[in-house]
């Protein structure tokens, strides 16, 4: 593997701060202190819980897959362990074959999309060809992706009218990256912002600066208002996925993008709401986010985990203010670490999160949608939180 990667993949690893001399074992002895770095725990859990991450998930080509990956590539550049690397690269390799085609991908869900993203990751990182074929051939697939009239994206092929905030995510993670270092980049970066504006446009929540969890333009939508085309609420994993977006997209924006100062906005607003609407005393977010009054509503790491990925993304890239919003990125990586064990396994667990929740037609669906320990996303979620916040330099 290492002989696979481009010179400019080694020199980036090379010049990144190696974490491996100081960190000690990454997973302590059931009952022991917890682990001082969360991310590498958490990452190491993960291979030891999914030696084959291809059997990890309901099918062998998801967007969870994309998702954890995408927290293998931060903590591999940030560690420069090779296991990480290799943890992607396996994975890919299993279903992107020698030509380029992905027999398990048939462009059926936006959702599908976001393993794209890593296909991607590492075509940057060895410059083999067939990863390339097959960023290519996955973006073919928006060529007839159905669309409401205004261009917006349906979920998924059968989910007609429905934009989910979950897809646009899912979709433009993969189209971004595509447009840096495959090609196409005016398509692929006019493509990713027109979705976020649009999906912005329909779903946003007066001046709160927040954003519902999806709209449809189809009146036989059960979960959308007859009037608006609105779901019921702000779902906490949901404004998750579209602030992880903006953190993600912005910096790979040309500077002079039609649309950058727009998208710009929509993040820094969108921070600016999370600040108002974390629960002060662990924390956290509530499931439902601006509705923490109700006794019902309790807080969820998941969405928990992407808010202080993106606040904190949003520290380093200059977009909003370091000591406004450190505060709350430190009170948040408190509040996901306490939900956060060491099992008799010594392996980590999360707690405190629904599994694969999608729209859902009451704001009461959303509070007694069951959780599960250990749900995939809300683990995915904590790597990404935890690997932005322990790195050198950050705010922990």
């Amino acid at each position: 593997m290492r002989e696979a990667l481009s010179m400019a993949s080694v020199r980036g690893v090379a010049a990144a701060t190696l974490l491996l001399a100081v960190l000690g074992p990454a997973l302590p002895a059931s009952g022991a202190e917890a682990p001082r770095y969360w991310s590498v725990a958490t990452a190491d859990s993960l291979m030891k819980r999914h030696p084959d991450f291809t059997k990890a998930y309901w099918r062998p080509w998801t967007y969870v897959h994309g998702y954890v990956l995408y927290g293998f590539e931060r903590l591999w550049k940030q560690t420069g362990d090779p296991r990480y690397f290799d943890y992607m690269k396996a994975y890919v390799d299993r279903w992107v074959l020698p030509d380029g085609t992905i027999p398990v991908f048939n462009g059926g869900s936006l959702d599908d999309f976001m393993t794209g993203n890593i296909v991607v990751a590492l075509y940057e990182h060895t410059r083999e060809e067939r990863y390339r074929k097959a960023a290519v051939e996955m973006r073919r697939y928006f060529d007839d992706y159905p669309r409401n009239r205004d261009g917006g994206f349906w979920h998924g092929r059968r989910t007609t009218g429905q934009m989910w905030i979950d897809g646009v995510f899912m979709g433009q993670m993969f189209l971004t990256r595509y447009g840096k270092s495959i090609g196409e980049s005016e398509y692929a970066f006019d493509e990713a912002t027109r979705q976020i504006t649009l999906y912005a446009g329909h779903a946003r929540k007066g001046t709160s600066g927040l954003f519902y969890h999806g709209w449809s333009e189809s009146p036989e939508t059960r979960w959308a208002d007859l009037r608006t085309g609105l779901s019921p609420e702000v779902w906490s994993e949901g404004l998750g996925w579209y602030a992880l977006l903006l953190a993600e997209t912005l910096p790979l924006l040309p500077a002079d993008h039609p649309r950058r100062a727009e998208v710009l906005d929509i993040f820094v607003n969108l921070v600016a709401g999370l600040r108002r609407t974390q629960e002060p005393s662990t924390g956290r977010w509530f499931q439902v986010v601006d509705k923490g009054d109700h006794p019902d509503n309790w807080t969820d790491t998941s969405g928990s985990a992407m808010f202080v990925y993106a606040i904190q993304r949003a520290i380093e890239l200059g977009y909003v203010d370091a000591a406004t919003y450190r505060p709350v990125v430190e009170k948040g990586y408190r509040g996901l670490v306490d939900k956060a064990t060491i099992d008799a396994d010594g392996l980590v667990t999360v707690t405190g999160a629904c599994d694969g929740l999608g729209v859902q037609r009451t704001f009461y669906d959303y509070l007694h949608y069951p959780q599960k320990a250990n749900a995939k996303e809300a683990v995915a979620g904590f790597l990404w939180a935890t690997a932005i916040v322990e790195k050198p330099g950050s705010s922990r």
